[in-house]
């Protein structure tokens, strides 16, 4: 997933889904283990893009632009 493409509401949907599979009971593990991989790879890019923002909003405020929005 390239950043470009990255949504960060994609990314919280396609981890409820990861979510609800690693809860199934019947889940195997080698199953579990690759949920597991593909969520920690979402949070990590949800992280990333959310670090992304904080810091645009702190350079906005720092140049006092943030009244305007």
């Amino acid at each position: 997933m390239s950043e470009k493409e990255f949504k960060l509401e994609d990314a919280f949907d396609k981890l409820n889904i990861i979510i609800e599979e690693l809860e199934k009971p019947d889940i195997s593990l080698e199953n579990s283990f690759s949920l597991y991989q593909e969520g920690m790879k979402l949070l990590k890019a949800s992280n990333d893009s959310i670090d992304k923002v904080e810091k645009d909003l702190i350079i906005l405020s720092e140049n006092g632009e943030t009244d305007e929005l």
